[in-house]
């Protein structure tokens, strides 16, 4: 869980090298991957199963991503913070209510990622009534950059705002799951979010997809072989829905290719609704 989103805040945005990027990847593992994953749709025996998630971000690649999933037919797990978008304004605003209940009907999953991104830093003692604190830095929201104390109700007041944030932009039940930013958690802030009512999910290793990595030292051709190479069952997988550093976006140039090279490894993508550790955790609706 070391990976962060330490270069978040450069506005070194590519939305015009997207076509380039997918051209280049799909042209380098065209004769590799096309005639296995055509053999594996309809065909996929489901050797093992994973469990694809995309955090939120400047959601530039966002449209691009979601025709990618509908292409492959695979249904995926958003976690969702409100957090500064390409556009001017905020991935789970206005602008982009109707994007969010497209996903939503076509049977993706959703789950909250703090409201404004809120990335725990320490933990910060006990209240007067024996309650945990927590040092906490949103990097969206009002208080964007700001490094302060929070009690766990506040936390939790986090989780809570984008769950219901979602509910009203998605019109569905979001999973009683969060991610934390960064995946930076403590065990007591992890109980605190327990007690009202949420799970953390991180990601497998091998899950770790680098769409956070430099560009100019990782590139997505390189990205996509290791994650080919080292993706098993079972594992966990994370990507983002833009991310500000990258100058040549993982998504959608990788995402693809990928999609379809586990597939025809007969690996199927589930959300974390049907994950065996978080399924139980799901009431009845």
């Amino acid at each position: 869980m070391a990976y962060g989103r330490s270069a978040m805040r450069r506005a070194d945005t590519c939305r015009r090298r997207f076509p380039c990027a997918v051209a280049g990847v799909f042209a380098a593992f065209s004769i590799a991957i096309a005639p296995l994953s055509t053999r594996a749709e309809g065909q996929n025996d489901c050797k093992g199963t994973v469990y694809l998630t995309f955090d939120t971000g400047h959601m530039g690649v966002a449209p691009l991503v979601a025709e990618a999933l509908a292409r492959q037919q695979v249904r995926v797990t958003f976690f969702a913070a409100d957090e500064r978008t390409q556009h001017g304004g905020s991935s789970l605003d206005d602008h982009w209510a109707p994007w969010w209940r497209e996903r939503a009907a076509e049977g993706h999953a959703f789950a909250s990622h703090t409201l404004h991104h809120t990335y725990w830093r320490a933990d910060a003692g006990v209240d007067a009534q024996g309650q945990p604190r927590f040092k906490v830095r949103p990097s969206a929201g009002p208080r964007a950059g700001e490094s302060f104390t929070v009690s766990a109700a506040q936390y939790c007041q986090q989780i809570d705002a984008a769950a219901q944030r979602l509910r009203a932009v998605t019109g569905r039940e979001p999973l009683p799951l969060y991610r934390a930013p960064g995946g930076k958690t403590s065990p007591a802030l992890l109980a605190a979010a327990r007690r009202c009512g949420y799970t953390q999910v991180g990601w497998s290793s091998a899950g770790f997809l680098g769409d956070e990595l430099p560009s100019e030292s990782h590139s997505n051709r390189a990205l996509l072989a290791r994650s080919l190479r080292t993706i098993g069952d079972g594992d966990i997988l994370l990507a983002h829905l833009g991310i500000w550093s990258r100058k040549d976006p993982w998504a959608p140039a990788v995402l693809e290719p990928l999609i379809a090279g586990l597939k025809a490894r007969g690996l199927c993508f589930r959300t974390l609704a049907e994950h065996p550790a978080y399924a139980p955790l799901i009431r009845p609706r």
